[in-house]
């Protein structure tokens, strides 16, 4: 009796927590937006307007940290009116011209879209690609990224290699909407990236090493792997024929309700090595799954991969992918020239206007 009543006084003070943090950061946001706001407006009445600007930020600092204490340098100041430059296309319509604070014992209007901390926003108003911004967000919002986790999938183009990976039409699908796992296919990037492994890229290493880096690190690889994983086994043995065999990494996917089957490949994918996943796939669909469950999904990691392989030796209706990894960042800016001309390839194709 004592127990539930503890855990439900616990939960209490848990959700008023959340609910302060929760409500500080819109308040944080809200304000630095205002302020952003009232700086652009004041600076665009001004007769020589980038000398005027510099002026205003100066003096506006010195006051505001004077009368208020620290937190507001010049260069703080200069990133509230590039918040409010940012996302003022979108944000300034749905608030009044001047926001209004409540009073004591009104609470902060929730449809207000500022979902994150300031410490977020300050990450995603440097991404100049508006669509490639709000894939972030809306990631960040869903998945409850903290600012360390937001940065690392930032800084490994995770935008980029989702988009990569998938079929033309569902580009701008996934700049609105995010990263949605409705079937298989959407759960792959190319390449996977697992610099957090600390595996020197010009050093030899075996399957079994790099397995055994990977379960050391088991939460930062399946925040790359993405949304619904769950972890099963490793080198899970099954018995067939008088014979055993091992799939190296088993994961559920609770999303597309299937098994994810993973084999390590170090080296470049053989077609041998696809047929040995077709086998590990038919035994967990045939002895394995439950009949309310998803067809298996088999996923080949390897170092090297031949599209024109995987696609000669595989079925058009496949449930085996192949994905290239990576054991260091994949350089941004070569990602983003590669999904720009892709694009670009497309909707030529399509007769669409540029």
């Amino acid at each position: 009796m004592s127990s539930i009543f503890f855990d439900k006084v616990a939960s209490i003070v848990e959700k008023a927590r959340a609910y302060v943090g929760r409500t500080a950061n819109l308040a944080m946001c809200v304000t630095y937006f205002e302020v952003g706001r009232m700086i652009v407006e004041q600076e665009q009445g001004g007769k020589a307007r980038a000398k005027y600007g510099k002026g205003l930020l100066n003096e506006l600092s010195v006051y505001l940290t004077k009368r208020l204490g620290r937190g507001f340098s010049t260069v703080n100041l200069k990133n509230f009116r590039k918040f409010y430059i940012t996302y003022a296309p979108s944000i300034g319509q749905t608030m009044s011209a001047e926001f209004n604070f409540p009073q004591k014992g009104q609470t902060m209007s929730a449809e207000l879209p500022f979902m994150l901390s300031w410490s977020h926003y300050q990450i995603l108003m440097r991404i100049e690609n508006s669509n490639e911004r709000h894939f972030y967000e809306v990631q960040a919002t869903n998945e409850q990224w903290t600012v360390r986790q937001l940065q690392r999938q930032y800084g490994s183009s995770l935008y980029e290699r989702l988009a990569l990976s998938r079929n033309k039409d569902e580009v701008i699908r996934l700049a609105k909407e995010g990263q949605t796992i409705e079937k298989p296919r959407d759960i792959l990037k190319n390449p996977l990236v697992l610099e957090f492994l600390d595996m020197a890229e010009d050093s030899a290493y075996s399957e079994t090493d790099l397995e055994s880096a990977i379960i050391a690190k088991l939460q930062k690889f399946l925040l790359e792997l993405g949304k619904g994983f769950l972890f099963e086994n490793r080198q899970k043995r099954f018995s067939f024929d008088e014979k055993s065999f091992f799939v190296d990494l088993v994961f559920y996917n609770r999303l597309l309700q299937c098994y994810v089957l993973i084999d390590l490949k170090t080296s470049e994918l053989k077609h041998q090595d696809l047929g040995q996943m077709q086998m590990y796939v038919n035994y967990f669909d045939r002895y394995v799954k439950k009949d309310f469950e998803k067809p298996t999904v088999g996923i080949l990691l390897c170092s090297e991969k031949n599209d024109n392989i995987v696609e000669l030796t595989l079925p058009v209706d496949s449930n085996i992918y192949a994905s290239a990894y990576s054991l260091y960042l994949p350089d941004k800016s070569l990602l983003q020239q590669k999904l720009s001309e892709w694009v670009e390839e497309f909707e030529e194709g399509r007769g669409v206007p540029t």
